[in-house]
């Protein structure tokens, strides 16, 4: 995969907007600062911001306590027009479909990065947050193979 120029603003998108997508959308603002104007949303919001990915994007400083999901309908109610995203990066199969789906008729480029859902793959509270560090670290690798080293923000 190639380095390609930082988009102006990128739309991260999962299923729920609960675990991968804001897991991304924390990474992206932390580790390329406002290089690029980032959000995030889910095909359903049915699920507040789980936990366990809480837990594992504090580990590496990027917070998601205060993350509230929404989907994609909600994005277009409060005015947020996808086709003004110069990427979308989808996370799972249907928010994949749904991305291109709505923004048919707009000129942009929808990825999709493989990423592995982490719920419900491990019992026991340290097997589960082995999987969900697992998912922020398979984040992490695309999203420094498609951006780039990390800006240094400090």
């Amino acid at each position: 995969m190639t380095q390609d120029k930082m988009p102006s603003s990128v739309l991260f998108c999962c299923d729920h907007n609960s675990i991968r997508s804001p897991m991304a959308e924390g990474m992206m603002k932390k580790f390329y600062g406002r290089a690029a104007y980032v959000q995030s949303a889910g095909v359903k919001n049915d699920m507040e911001v789980d936990g366990f990915a809480i837990a594992v994007c504090d580990e590496i400083g990027v917070p998601l306590a205060n993350h509230r999901s929404r989907s994609f309908e909600e994005m277009q109610d409060w005015g947020d027009d996808l086709g003004q995203f110069d990427l979308i990066v989808a996370l799972s199969p249907a928010s994949q479909r749904m991305a291109l789906e709505m923004t048919r008729h707009a000129h942009l480029d929808v990825e999709y990065w493989p990423i592995m859902d982490p719920t419900g793959l491990a019992e026991g509270r340290e097997a589960r947050l082995a999987a969900y560090r697992q998912t922020r670290d398979q984040i992490e690798t695309r999203m420094r193979a498609r951006f780039g080293p990390p800006h240094d923000l400090t």
